[in-house]
């Protein structure tokens, strides 16, 4: 695995958290998608992608892993860390659903950052008691991106999470140009997007565009 000497640090410098989708961003190539979306600065980005065969995702990530190395970037890997663990990945994150933290950790080995998905706070105390370096919450508003049996958590939980989380989290769900502010002014945290750049016309202008939104409302906080 890359070498990952301070996870926590890298976890809470992250700028914004970008997630792939293939079929919102079509006709772009995976390489094309995240190449694009790290000259817009983002400094992590997850590879999500439930249908595509295993083997190929091994071929299609070692294309454009150099290109987390040339940007200074991490690369998360979603659900799979023997997939992580093959294509020499920063990370992987895990839903509840998911290899279980311990057996994931066996696998990556411990410079691997490892994120767990969270939707309840009962969920999000027990995640901070297993080895995981940072987790995801939400849905925090309403979204479509995939099927989600889990109600949306709201701005409330957000701002539970900023007084109660000891690890850094991941606002997630329905997290667009227009509401980001307000996450960022709650939870005083980086947030995650999917569609909010993956569908947009321009993925380097929107990725930029939502960095700046955030690094303006952070700076009218300090």
């Amino acid at each position: 695995m890359g070498i990952v000497k301070d996870k926590s640090k890298i976890c809470r410098n992250w700028n914004l958290y970008v997630i792939t989708d293939l079929s919102m961003a079509l006709p772009r190539t995976y390489s094309q998608i995240i190449h694009e979306v790290l000259l817009g600065g983002a400094n992590v980005i997850q590879l999500r992608d439930k249908t595509t065969p295993f083997e190929k995702l091994i071929d299609i990530s070692r294309k454009f892993r150099p290109l987390f190395d040339e940007f200074g970037a991490t690369f998360i890997v979603n659900d799979n860390p023997y997939l992580a663990k093959e294509v020499n990945a920063d990370g992987v994150h895990l839903g509840q659903e998911d290899t279980p933290v311990d057996i994931a950790r066996e696998i990556v080995g411990d410079e691997c950052i490892i994120g767990l998905s969270t939707h309840s706070r009962t969920q999000v105390l027990k995640a901070m008691l297993q080895d995981v370096d940072y987790i995801g919450l939400g849905p925090i508003y309403p979204t479509a991106t995939k099927s989600q049996p889990y109600k949306p958590l709201g701005l409330e939980m957000v701002a539970w999470g900023a007084r109660e989380v000891r690890i850094p989290f991941i606002p997630i769900g329905g997290i667009t140009s227009q509401n980001i502010c307000d996450v960022i002014r709650v939870g005083k945290t980086t947030p995650a997007v999917v569609s909010a750049v993956m569908k947009a016309p321009n993925l380097m202008e929107a990725t930029r565009n939502l960095i700046g939104i955030i690094s303006e409302t952070r700076r009218e906080m300090s």
